[in-house]
């Protein structure tokens, strides 16, 4: 069934949502909002003054690489740029940076492997197509990084949007309960896209998810411990791992891990009772500070190694740092008012099913500075696909598995009956969007190349291939 605004009668109207007319035209989506004073530089120096400042140059370094790198790391000069469009006044739970790098795949509790969005740093409400504006554009940029033509692109970012759209639709067809209920395991999709991607890309794929059901613990462990003496202890790596002895070593090792198991404590308060009881199964051995991400790069983000079962059973958990989201100065505060809850809270909105161990937590540092963060396991059988293996079929295919992915999401969150009356049934939005993210293309382009004339300069620092 598909559903729009115009088919209904003016009390159905008022139930569902304005009529899309009293919004931004279809059309007027393609407007790119850029100021012509705009400094996306300026805006990200700005960033790195909450940051810590050792960490900085390797964000840079890592957003240079490409200019697909570099618009993974600038979700806030693209939330300026698109402060400044015209909107459809249809708000949603919002991922805030939801390109295609922030889907993969990871372990449900029910030990399924699922697809879904796994990155909710910026989540707040906002207008819908804020999200599929910042999908589609990293569908363009990441087409660019791997030579497709113009065509390609074109079609691509059509496919992607298309299907958020449809799916949407299919969504305000059915029940709230059932769109709740909506998740997409990946066996059964990888079923579903076979005569799409072809015997060949259907192996490559059995052999990542392979690959990821032992992305767990117990190979982290392998990676970054090392025995010694009979105790476990966290390899230094620096300046990507560091252990927490090394940062805090004029502090005492008790001292040290009585302020751990502070925290802890803390964070355990914000698990559900039978999470919280799994959770006092496992003692505290390790920690360590680490850099993660593209745009995270800075923040404080640690790894915490836990273990239950006489040392047998190995347990990595991430306290990240939540800072406020880049969407807050354009959108709102929302309200949360602290940073973790917000972002743990998007995230069970957002998702189909989220780790057990999600929490959040608020910690005075060493420096005495208040910093709010949350919890979640370090790796959960968490996968993200290769995109540049991908041909074009088997990226056009999980273009359209994120464009569902990301439909199911805002369906659960906003008025999906106003939302697909919006889009209609035809592709205008799906053209709209794909000259809009060919735009941004040009843009993020031209942004990569004003972070490496400041880096030239002396304005930022970056530290390559770390």
């Amino acid at each position: 069934m598909v559903f729009d605004v115009a088919d209904l009668s003016p009390a159905e109207r008022r139930k569902h949502g304005k009529s899309a007319r009293t919004h931004a035209p279809l059309e007027g989506q393609a407007q790119v909002g850029a100021a012509a004073d705009r400094d996306a530089v300026g805006l990200l120096l700005g960033q790195a003054d909450s940051r810590v400042p050792e960490l900085v140059p390797i964000r840079h370094g890592r957003m240079l690489a490409s200019p697909f790198t570099f618009f993974r790391g600038a979700a806030l000069p693209m939330a300026a740029d698109l402060a400044m469009t015209p909107d459809s006044g249809l708000r949603v739970q919002l991922c805030g940076d939801a390109h295609l790098s922030n889907f993969g795949i990871f372990a449900s509790p029910d030990r399924h492997l699922v697809f879904d969005l796994n990155d909710f740093d910026e989540t707040l409400p906002g207008p819908f197509e804020w999200d599929v504006k910042r999908f589609a554009a990293s569908l363009a940029v990441a087409g660019r990084d791997l030579g497709l033509s113009a065509k390609d692109r074109h079609s691509l970012v059509r496919a992607g949007v298309a299907t958020y759209r449809t799916s949407m639709a299919e969504f305000a067809s059915k029940s709230l309960l059932e769109v709740w209920y909506s998740r997409l395991d990946v066996e059964e999709a990888l079923e579903k896209v076979a005569p799409q991607v072809g015997a060949e890309g259907v192996g490559r794929t059995r052999k990542a998810l392979a690959k990821a059901r032992k992305r767990d613990s117990l190979q982290v462990l392998g990676k970054l411990t090392t025995v010694e003496g009979g105790h476990r202890r966290i390899i230094s790596q620096p300046p990507l791992v560091v252990p927490i002895e090394e940062l805090l070593d004029d502090v005492g090792a008790d001292q040290l891990y009585r302020f751990l198991d502070e925290i802890l404590e803390d964070y355990r308060r914000t698990l559900t009772a039978d999470r919280r009881h799994l959770l006092n199964q496992f003692r505290v051995v390790g920690a360590a500070r680490k850099v993660v991400g593209v745009g995270s790069v800075g923040t404080r983000a640690w790894i915490v190694l836990l273990e239950a079962d006489g040392g047998k059973l190995p347990l990595f958990l991430q306290i990240k740092e939540a800072q406020r989201s880049v969407l807050a100065d354009y959108c709102g505060d929302g309200i949360h008012d602290h940073e973790g809850e917000r972002v743990v809270s998007g995230q069970h909105l957002m998702q189909a099913a989220s780790d057990i161990f999600l929490g959040w937590q608020r910690i005075t540092g060493v420096d005495g500075v208040v910093r709010d963060f949350y919890v979640r396991q370090l790796r959960d059988w968490k996968f993200s696909l290769p995109l540049e293996s991908m041909t074009l079929a088997g990226l056009t295919t999980y273009a359209q598995l994120c464009g569902w992915t990301l439909a199911r999401a805002h369906a659960r969150t906003g008025d999906r009956f106003a939302i697909a009356g919006y889009l209609g049934k035809s592709d205008r939005f799906d053209r709209a969007l794909a000259d809009f993210a060919e735009q941004y293309a040009d843009i993020t382009e031209q942004d990569h190349a004003a972070l490496a004339a400041a880096v030239e300069e002396g304005r930022a620092q970056a530290i390559h291939d770390v």
